[in-house]
């Protein structure tokens, strides 16, 4: 697939600001283990957390592949702030522009593009990961709203969101047409943060349990209707998973420029190892299946934009990134020996960082089952 003019336009302005304001502080933020937000208010400014949205809201109107693209040029400066412009876009704009009413657009669809209102996507519970519709979390009508009971599990951003969308059963004995989504500021009085997960990589991105303890939420904060939930939780899929294979793809692609560039410099037997066959290879493999990945991305966003299904090549885009990610950040450390073994150089960091694109967003295991599916049905 060829860019068209924008998108090489937008290719170009990410890199340009990857470069300058993300990697050279990735590693500063890794040990702080925060990204400060001075730089996600720089995400907005800059367009790139409401890409897909209408102008109406702030939007930058732009396509998914746009958004594919930003997506993998953030993360080939730092892994965190990959998966954090990548779920801005999909799990809480995204929400917010298909289901929200025109008061809840106004009161933080419009504030979460500009970068003045972070989101976190409550789902996951500790017995529920991609079965969905297993949720403990309970949101009851009480009064002339709600209130929410429950514990959520590994929420990314949920220490530092402003608004939090989450899931509940409101209706026990309609099975997953009973399942509501609420929106609720993290400054209400129930919404505890229980802890934060200490991680092996994309330590700047926080992950936290969470617990709600008669968090009362009022009847215009419902997203969508009441028995929507898990309607609109499925209906970030393909967005969420397309943008995972990008941030895996961006990944990739840093571990192997690390390696080329370590290739043609550092010497062995007298010349620079690039020369040696067993390195070439390897690196061209890497080169090889970065691209292949690349293509498969972009088509998954493709046809997104086109409104045709695609959530079978979306599982495909994730699946093969994210294990393709792990392989090449795995040979990357080779290449560079002992030295892609300590801090001081990026591989080991990348390694560490990519680790978790074969989880989160439904496991490999997960996206062969979705797959699998899809092509019994043909």
């Amino acid at each position: 697939m060829l860019l068209n003019e924008e998108q090489r336009m937008i290719q170009e302005t990410a890199r340009a600001f990857a470069k300058e304001e993300i990697a050279p502080n990735a590693v500063v933020w890794e040990e702080a283990e925060l990204i400060p937000e001075d730089i996600f208010q720089r995400f907005g400014e800059m367009g790139f957390l409401g890409m897909t949205i209408s102008e109406q809201w702030g939007g930058a109107g732009a396509d998914n592949v746009c958004l594919a693209i930003v997506v993998e040029e953030i993360a080939a400066a730092d892994g965190a702030a990959g998966l954090l412009v990548g779920m801005q876009n999909s799990v809480v704009c995204g929400p917010l522009d298909q289901f929200g009413s025109d008061r809840q657009k106004e009161q933080y669809l419009r504030p979460a593009i500009s970068g003045e209102l972070k989101g976190c996507f409550c789902l996951t519970e500790p017995q529920a990961g991609s079965d969905a519709s297993n949720l403990m979390t309970r949101i009851e009508p009480k009064g002339n709203g709600y209130v929410v009971n429950g514990t959520k599990q590994f929420i990314s951003s949920g220490a530092t969101a402003d608004i939090a969308l989450i899931f509940g059963v409101s209706d026990p004995a309609a099975g997953k047409k009973g399942i509501t989504a609420v929106l609720v500021p993290t400054s209400s009085s129930g919404y505890n943060v229980v802890s934060k997960e200490k991680k092996l990589g994309q330590k700047a991105s926080d992950t936290c349990q969470l617990s709600f303890d008669d968090l009362d939420v009022s009847p215009e904060m419902v997203l969508g209707e009441p028995g929507e939930g898990y309607r609109i939780a499925l209906g970030n899929l393909e967005g969420g998973r397309i943008g995972i294979a990008a941030q895996a793809l961006g990944i990739a692609r840093a571990a192997y420029q690390a390696s080329l560039s370590y290739a043609q410099e550092r010497e062995s037997m007298g010349r620079p190892i690039i020369q040696h066959q067993a390195v070439a290879f390897r690196l061209a493999d890497m080169a090889t299946k970065i691209e292949v990945a690349r293509q498969m991305i972009w088509h998954a966003a493709s046809l997104k934009d086109a409104g045709q299904p695609a959530l079978k090549e979306a599982s495909m885009a994730k699946l093969y990134a994210s294990e393709m990610a792990e392989e090449v950040c795995s040979a990357a450390i080779q290449i560079h020996g002992g030295y892609g073994y300590v801090q001081g150089y990026p591989v080991e960091r990348l390694w560490r960082d990519v680790r978790v694109c074969t989880i989160y967003e439904g496991t490999s295991d997960v996206q062969r089952l979705v797959i699998g599916r899809a092509l019994a049905a043909e």
